[in-house]
């Protein structure tokens, strides 16, 4: 690991012999020894001091690409075409925890549009744990509904009910439920509505560095037990590392379910551990820096930062109020919450007329203060107004 500047800096004019350079030059590689021992800290590339930031290519590449991510007022360019509504359906929404609140706005948006098109919802809350997520699969299947929604998690840990759902033949759509958008054939999903995890991911290591001109020590919470959640973090440490002026100082796993009590006492270590070099955070859930800001308070750090924080999602209301107000969070990547709800609802649509699956997949937008104008949810315009077309409702 390489030394800070301030430690590679010395006062002007003040000589240095060789006997003296060779003991400080000694102290120093024994420091970043002693560091490079700490958990989490990152042996990654040194920070160079060339041109106007850490990797001024990189780095001008970075904010081109956030400019175009901030921009609102698009379009809505989503399906126009497809089967009218298809009436007297039920859909069970499974949730992972109704706690994540990414999960509820999903829950939400689908309650909302299935209320437009005339079906039945019902949602089913696994509260966080394997136990509990497949009882409420278990749950779902026996009430042999028309469609069970895979909300926010891996399928894979509810092999056997999923394999009875298709045996009844019963379709699944997935959310967040495994990486890619799209059909699914193993695990069998009709489709699963998602963000491109990859862009994601990408937007918001560039946003770090972007803000940061290049320069900034990152820590990154993720959740390693949900394969949606551990490959989006590993995307952000893979972006994170083009640029030689930002370093990886930690990589937390923290479970979801267990982010309340789990991450205020880790902010109180990172922040022991590196005092003055934690310059940003990264979390896959906006839900970490929810948990985190009394933490931060409580170390008397200003809410406008250092550290900078941005969630790779979901963009929830309490991550919008945050960020609105300058609280221990300065950007998310957000999910159409409600839209991807709406989305689910026509996917099942269509699955019932025998039709494909649309194959939509909603851009990725940051929202900060600058951009967000007071809103509490990224609502994308135009969407409400297509799917009633679609559905004659």
């Amino acid at each position: 690991m390489t030394p800070t500047r301030d430690a590679r800096t010395r006062k002007a004019g003040a000589p240095r012999t060789g006997g003296a350079r060779a003991v400080a030059l000694a102290l120093l590689a024994a420091a970043a020894a002693l560091a490079g021992c700490q958990r989490g800290s990152s042996n990654g590339p040194a920070v160079t001091t060339t041109g106007p930031g850490g990797c001024p290519a990189v780095q001008a590449s970075a904010g081109a690409a956030v400019a175009r991510a901030e921009r609102t007022g698009t379009a809505w360019n989503g399906p126009a075409t497809g089967p009218a509504a298809v009436s007297g359906r039920t859909v069970v929404f499974v949730a992972e925890t109704m706690t994540n609140p990414g999960v509820a706005g999903v829950a939400n948006g689908l309650r909302e549009a299935a209320h437009v098109i005339g079906w039945d919802v019902r949602v089913i809350d696994g509260a966080g744990s394997p136990a509990g997520i497949q009882a409420a699969m278990s749950e779902a299947v026996a009430l042999r509904p028309s469609g069970i929604v895979i909300g926010g998690f891996d399928p894979g840990s509810t092999a056997q009910q999923v394999a009875e759902a298709g045996a009844a033949g019963i379709p699944l759509v997935g959310w967040h439920a495994v990486v890619a958008p799209g059909p699914s054939r193993r695990p069998p999903l009709f489709t699963n509505v998602t963000t491109r995890v990859q862009d994601v991911a990408g937007i918001s290591a560039q946003w770090i560095i972007a803000q940061s001109d290049g320069r900034a020590g990152v820590v990154l919470f993720t959740d390693a037990s949900v394969p949606f959640a551990r490959t989006k973090s590993e995307l952000i440490r893979k972006k994170l590392a083009t640029c030689a002026g930002v370093r990886l100082l930690a990589y937390e796993n923290i479970p979801i379910p267990d982010a309340s009590s789990r991450t205020p006492r880790e902010i109180a270590s990172l922040l022991a551990r590196f005092p003055d070099t934690w310059t940003h955070s990264v979390a896959i859930n906006d839900l970490y820096f929810a948990d985190a800001a009394p933490a931060f308070r409580a170390a008397g750090r200003k809410g406008t930062g250092p550290p900078f924080n941005i969630g790779a999602g979901d963009g929830d209301p309490s991550a919008f109020q945050r960020i609105n107000s300058r609280q221990y969070q300065a950007a998310t990547v957000p999910e159409p919450l409600s839209q991807q709800g709406w989305q689910i609802v026509d996917e099942f649509n269509r699955a019932f007329s025998g039709r494909p699956a649309s194959g939509y997949v909603a851009p990725t937008h940051v929202s900060t203060a600058a951009n967000s104008a007071g809103a509490t949810t990224w609502d994308p315009p135009g969407y409400r107004e297509a799917y009633r077309r679609i559905w004659g409702r």
